[in-house]
């Protein structure tokens, strides 16, 4: 057919909205990751200690309960203070916080590696970059992708934790520690940026995904172990720098006011850990362009 005779007309539909424009990557994402079963459960799976953590709240402010185990255990129980756990920073850390961390970190585990080497595997970014989506927007939008998982897996859970613990305690109780709201929020924000930028780079710069997989636990556990040999080396404690898990467990143990069995420097941990998000971000941003040149 001659091209005289094509019927050519540029698109007229609505365009989505610049500001919002990435969110269109985790809109097909979640199509594709959701159809696996294997990964919806594990998902489902979860949310298990957070409800649980919700009945252990209901229950330790339920008198008939309360007094039936002053009388198992003859230690009397204060409402919010079942088996002598008290809702305070140490509780949100350790109960918490720490379990829900290893639970977005295999959620990133699981999907993180095949958000970018697919694109880069089958030359898709090209076909990104070439239509109005700005390698910001693309970044943004797999950055997205892990990011609103992992909130609904750490902080989502952990202030609903906070408010129904707030509402069975009243007398102000919320109002008076704002500062554990604030830390369950601000502290799971840092784990969900250190975890997807370490997820996103390694699957932009490993292609195979078992690699990379691989990797993003040697991320963590080579650097901590090379933290370790240059603290017993050098007989000192800076080798922590090293160790993004230390460094995460040291700057939420400041921001919950919980107990400390180090003296390493708060601010040490929040350079570093500053340090390291940038580092994987410049690494991603360098590999994320339009084109590729392969050297024969």
């Amino acid at each position: 057919m001659a091209v005289y005779e094509r019927n050519y007309a540029p698109y007229t539909g609505e365009l989505t909205n610049r500001n919002t424009r990435f969110l269109i990557l985790p809109k097909y994402a979640y199509q594709e990751i959701f159809k696996s079963k294997a990964f919806l459960t594990f998902f489902v799976a979860c949310f298990v200690w957070p409800a649980i953590l919700m009945l252990f709240t209901y229950i330790s402010y339920n008198a008939n309960f309360l007094k039936m185990i002053s009388l198992m255990t003859a230690q009397t129980s204060k409402p919010g203070e079942l088996f002598g756990f008290a809702y305070n920073g140490n509780f949100f850390l350790l109960a918490y916080m720490m379990p829900q961390f290893w639970m977005s970190f295999f959620l990133a585990f699981i999907i993180g590696p095949a958000l970018i080497s697919t694109d880069l595997r089958n030359n898709g970014l090209p076909l990104y970059l070439s239509r109005p989506f700005r390698r910001a927007d693309y970044i943004l939008g797999k950055f997205s992708v892990l990011a609103i998982l992992l909130s609904a897996v750490t902080w989502v859970p952990g202030l609903m934790i906070y408010g129904l613990n707030g509402y069975l305690a009243g007398d102000g109780w919320i109002f008076k520690n704002l500062n554990l709201a604030a830390a369950i929020f601000f502290g799971s924000w840092i784990s969900i940026l250190l975890i997807s930028l370490i997820s996103l780079s390694l699957s932009a710069y490993m292609k195979w995904k078992p690699l990379a997989r691989l990797m993003l636990f040697g991320v963590f556990l080579i650097a901590g172990a090379l933290g370790g040999v240059i603290n017993v080396t050098l007989g000192t404690n800076w080798g922590n720098v090293l160790n993004m898990g230390q460094l995460l467990g040291i700057v939420w143990a400041d921001m919950f006011d919980a107990t400390r069995f180090d003296n390493f420097p708060v601010w040490a941990a929040w350079v570093s850990l500053i340090a390291f998000c940038f580092f994987f971000l410049g690494m991603l941003v360098r590999k994320i362009k339009a084109y590729e040149v392969v050297s024969s």
